[in-house]
């Protein structure tokens, strides 16, 4: 962060002094760190100070760390709290991110676990903040937007198309629609704006990436279970199917589900009904299925590792999410919506994009899509001491595309910061993930992103 952006408050609260300082010391160059070594001295910084984001240990003195956060989110809903604890048990992380929780992970934790932590959170807020905003548009969206829903912005053809399609398929609430996408184009929020214009949107929209879940975990994760129907069922558990129910489920990544978790989850759907584990009674459910790929139609349905009856009971409707490259009247809209955004956010006043920055973005592939173009915007208004973002401001673009260029030069520096620019392209920006992807440990990273000035 530049030194004249106001950090963020971040409260620490583990009894384990090793730890807390652990945390406050990796925590600190960015935040402004408070910590506590039980729930009531937390809870006593959280009425003095505005504190952003909490990150406290599970097993605590005076009360468990899911009974903290029930009630840090009952006093204090927009504090986001990631939780930390000695066990993996996935009922109890189910449960955590059930209760509110933004993220959960184990000790012992590196520094990297904790900043991809941090990352993926602050992200996450971002998006909530984008959300609850997005009725408080500046004068140049309220003058160029043709057509808006949800948070899905443009005025394109086939972005309109889009629109409209949600707009038609929110009417028939019972009706299950695939998304289609590349990485980044915003198949969530499709499936959300489908879910906020239906006659479902007082339910809950519930989401899920099937890429994530093991099979021995999907009767567990989707149907639920009952105390001691297994070793380490200490309670019981409703599943997905009851909690979304008369509600949106979302599907993501549905592409990567193994053969005989698609077998499961097609008998489901076909049958309307569950059965939780440790039972044997068949309990109907209504919920409509939303679920996203970001592979083709073609690359699905031709691939023999993809059902084509679930393909069918999954694809009565299809949308699929044009990239951005292809709809490029967009990009300045959606530029500046993101400009209004990070202003509010980082406290600053910049007033536009120039032209020559503009025509940078006319002249790139954004490979990451509309993601790609949100991050490259923080970049930029971080860099920004101006009024107007300027194309020196989005030099990180140029570096992407001598990218191209690799195998006519020797320069091993130049092949270097090149490759950690694909890095983080690869993974949207994730530095740890981008560490593990170029095997070097994440301060090794840290290092050379100083030295070639990509630190955002």
């Amino acid at each position: 962060m530049e030194e004249n952006t106001t950090k963020l408050n971040l409260l620490i609260i583990d009894d384990d002094p090793f730890y807390r300082r652990l945390s406050a010391s990796i925590l600190g160059e960015k935040f402004t760190v408070f910590t506590a070594d039980c729930p009531s001295d937390g809870l006593k910084i959280l009425k003095k100070e505005k504190i952003s984001f909490i990150v406290s240990d599970y097993i605590l003195p005076e009360m468990t760390g899911l009974q903290l956060l029930e009630k840090v989110k009952e006093e204090y809903p927009d504090i986001e709290v990631i939780l930390i604890s000695n066990s993996g048990d996935m009922d109890t992380v189910i449960e955590a991110l059930r209760k509110g929780a933004a993220d959960y992970f184990k000790k012992p934790f590196t520094p990297a676990d904790i900043w991809m932590s941090i990352e993926r959170v602050m992200k996450y807020s971002l998006l909530k903040q984008d959300l609850d905003k997005q009725k408080q548009q500046n004068v140049f969206l309220k003058k160029e937007l043709k057509s808006e829903i949800g948070s899905i912005i443009g005025k394109s053809k086939p972005i309109l198309n889009v629109i409209e399609q949600i707009k038609m398929v929110a009417q028939t609430p019972d009706t299950s629609v695939l998304i289609i996408g590349e990485s980044g184009t915003g198949k969530e929020l499709v499936a959300r704006a489908i879910h906020d214009f239906s006659d479902r949107k007082d339910q809950i929209f519930g989401a899920s990436n099937m890429s994530a879940i093991p099979d021995a975990l999907f009767e567990s994760e989707f149907f639920g279970h009952t105390k001691g129907s297994f070793t380490d069922a200490s309670t019981d558990k409703a599943g997905w199917f009851e909690t979304v129910n008369k509600g949106t489920l979302f599907l993501d990544e549905i592409g990567e589900m193994t053969l005989n978790l698609q077998v499961k989850l097609l008998r489901v759907l076909e049958d309307r009904k569950y059965t939780k584990v440790g039972t044997q009674k068949s309990v109907p459910f209504d919920v409509r299925i939303v679920s996203a790929t970001n592979k083709s139609i073609e690359t699905l349905t031709e691939n023999t590792s993809f059902r084509l009856d679930l393909f069918h009971r999954l694809g009565t409707f299809i949308i699929h999410i044009p990239p951005l490259r292809e709809r490029k009247e967009d990009i300045p809209i959606i530029a500046n919506h993101f400009l209004n955004s990070l202003n509010s956010k980082m406290g600053k006043d910049i007033r536009g994009i120039s032209e020559d920055a503009l025509e940078l973005f006319n002249e790139y592939r954004f490979p990451g899509n509309v993601r790609e173009l949100r991050n490259l915007m923080e970049r930029a208004v971080i860099l920004c001491n101006e009024n107007e973002l300027q194309s020196k401001h989005f030099d990180i673009i140029k570096s992407f595309s001598n990218t191209k260029r690799l195998d006519e030069t020797f320069d091993l520096e130049e092949i270097e910061k090149n490759t950690i620019l694909r890095a983080l392209e690869k993974t949207d920006y994730n530095k740890a993930e981008a560490a593990r992807l170029l095997n070097i440990e994440w301060n090794a990273l840290h290092r050379r992103l100083q030295k070639y000035q990509l630190l955002t």
